[in-house]
């Protein structure tokens, strides 16, 4: 579960007067860039009884805190200043009351991973504003370092509206994300793979647990791509919870991206929202780019699309409006297989985006892109099989014209294939339960089946979705050639993701492949916590038409690397597809 790095009482004390008075704080002036001119607090201000009791939209502020009535049922307080407590920081969301009822555990904060106070080495100071913009909005920055995140409430809705932007990535934890914390009690009802209650102890690192019928649960379970979902949350009784992302264009992963998302603990249902984050990553993260999104609260049901639009009316820092953006249309995709969904996606430095093919005719349109040059790459499922670079410029639309897929390797014809290419594990071996369960987890079949016979195993049950160096190490695969079949011959192994520098080594009855080089590979757990998303890498190997022999032939795979490790920590990878071909 998440921990809390211990803090030093650095924070500072609360200014005596303001501390002693406990008033109501009037709001003056305007909100710089909107043209507006910010409503004097005092005239919306209320106790919180007041508007919970009332549903009267507005601001008001003490000594300790900002208070928001939506005007919808929900009432939130923002944490002006420090209070000392390690678990808690100025700028928090420190109380979330819906219809009446108290969300926020008072013991911890609401908050930008362990607190706004502890974002960079050696910084703790943290402004917190609030201001009512014209009569219908609210909008509370908070700024910590060089991050600056805002909380934005409309007349009327039960929604708090947020953006986060930073110039340089948080250092003290190396990521950045918005993590909710309700009592369980009030919210007990999330993803059940990352549900802790009732666990037996950790069984791996501080993140991954047992429990007593053998089943493993963890908070990187939860985990779903990025492009499957629009929101996440839980339930309780008549109320829902939930996080609406908006683009996710400042994330780094790309569309296949999986990370952490619900965590339910004995005293909380936590709800994580990635901003960036340094597990299973295989580009650089991306900073100095607004990031949007929607805390939502419902009767249960699940929440639709969220406008947020209209925020670029309230001056936030990186927010760039869509007449500076640009969009790319493709006419069509061709040469895809039709077995497979087609996405498109792009990525610099700046932004990602993506977008899927019309599944007739694969014809594209990716819109709101921030102008710039992209490397844009077709995948089939997830394994790229064309890349290509656009520009995109402000108003324009580029055209991508007709994508011609060369890349594909499965239009190679084999004498025999293992799994699919498509840049995934799902159809081997245990491979629909590698993202939401320890590899092991009772529920997963046996890691090493026994011999692949080529003609008569099949992948699902034959041969299994993840090799570890100390877990199945070797791998045997034996298929029959004819006498017309003796040539100089292709072995191709594709791989999704490696951990620890793991790769297979080959050998076909008494020939045995050079050492392959390792992959490049994210340098975080990526096999033992939901996630198969790495880098795609094809390791070739020809083999001599010498070493073949008619009849039955024996191919054995070997996890090798330099580094070593223990059963499920010990070097692996994941497996795409396997085939031999006719050598070039």
């Amino acid at each position: 579960m998440h921990t809390f790095p211990r803090r030093t009482a650095h924070r500072p004390a609360l200014a005596a007067g303001a501390a002693a008075l406990g008033v109501l704080l009037a709001g003056c002036g305007g909100d710089a860039g909107t043209g507006t001119a910010a409503v004097p607090t005092r005239l919306l201000a209320t106790t919180a009884a007041t508007s919970t009791a009332t549903a009267s939209f507005g601001l008001a502020q003490d000594a300790n805190f900002y208070t928001i009535d939506t005007g919808a049922g929900l009432v939130f307080k923002v944490r002006r200043l420090d209070n000392g407590v390690s678990t808690q920081s100025a700028g928090d969301i420190a109380s979330l009351v819906y219809n009446g009822v108290e969300y926020q555990n008072p013991a911890r904060g609401t908050q930008v991973n362990s607190g706004f106070d502890y974002l960079y080495k050696g910084v703790s100071a943290v402004s917190v504003d609030a201001v009512a913009v014209g009569s219908d909005v609210v909008k509370v920055t908070v700024r910590a370092g060089n991050l600056t995140h805002y909380y934005i409430a409309r007349r009327g809705e039960a929604k708090i509206y947020m953006g986060t932007y930073f110039t340089s990535e948080p250092d003290t934890l190396n990521l950045a994300r918005f993590i909710v914390r309700v009592p369980i009690a009030r919210l007990p009802n999330g993803p059940a793979p990352s549900d802790l209650r009732g666990n037996s102890g950790a069984i791996e690192a501080s993140d991954v647990f047992g429990m007593p019928n053998g089943e493993t649960r963890s908070k990187h379970y939860s985990n779903m791509r990025l492009k499957d979902w629009q929101h996440i949350g839980a339930t309780g009784p008549n109320v829902g919870l939930w996080i609406v992302r908006d683009n996710n264009e400042g994330n780094a992963g790309g569309p296949f991206y999986r990370s952490l998302l619900n965590q339910g603990t004995d005293t909380d249902q936590e709800l994580t929202y990635i901003i960036n984050y340094g597990e299973g990553q295989t580009e650089p993260l991306r900073t100095k780019i607004l990031n949007t999104y929607t805390m939502v609260f419902t009767d249960g049901a699940a929440p639709g699309p969220v406008d947020t639009a209209w925020l670029g009316a309230l001056d936030l820092a990186g927010w760039i409006g869509p007449d500076a953006r640009g969009a790319v249309h493709g006419g069509a995709i061709t040469g895809r297989d039709p077995r497979f969904a087609y996405t498109v996606g792009f990525a610099n430095a700046t932004a990602q985006y993506w977008t899927d093919a019309d599944p007739a005719d694969g014809h594209f349109t990716s819109a709101g892109m921030i102008p710039g040059t992209y490397t844009m790459k077709v995948y089939k499922n997830e394994l790229a099989v064309d890349t290509r670079t656009v520009t995109v410029t402000a108003g324009g639309v580029a055209d991508a014209g007709t994508v011609a897929v060369t890349g594909d390797p499965a239009s190679a014809a084999a004498l025999w294939r293992i799994g699919e290419w498509d840049g995934s594990p799902a159809e081997f071996l245990n491979g629909g339960k590698v993202t939401t369960m320890h590899p092991s987890d009772v529920r997963m079949a046996s890691w090493t089946p026994g011999d692949y016979v080529v003609g008569t195993s099949t992948a699902a049950t034959g041969f299994p979705a993840y090799q570890w160096k100390d877990v199945n190490g070797m791998l045997t695969v034996r298929f029959n050639l004819r006498r017309r079949q003796i040539a100089p011959l292709r072995l191709r192994v594709g791989i999704t993701a490696a951990f620890a520098g793991g790769r297979p080594k080959a050998q076909v009855n008494g020939w045995v492949s050079a050492n392959p080089a390792p992959s490049t590979q994210p340098s975080s757990r990526t096999l033992t916590v939901g996630t198969y998303r790495g880098n795609n890498t094809l390791y070739t190997f020809d083999i001599p038409a010498s070493e073949l022999i008619v009849g039955q032939n024996v191919l054995t795979l070997t996890a090798i690397s330099g580094s070593s490790g223990i059963r499920f920590l010990s070097p692996g990878y994941s497996y795409d597809a396997i085939d031999l071909i006719p050598a070039p």
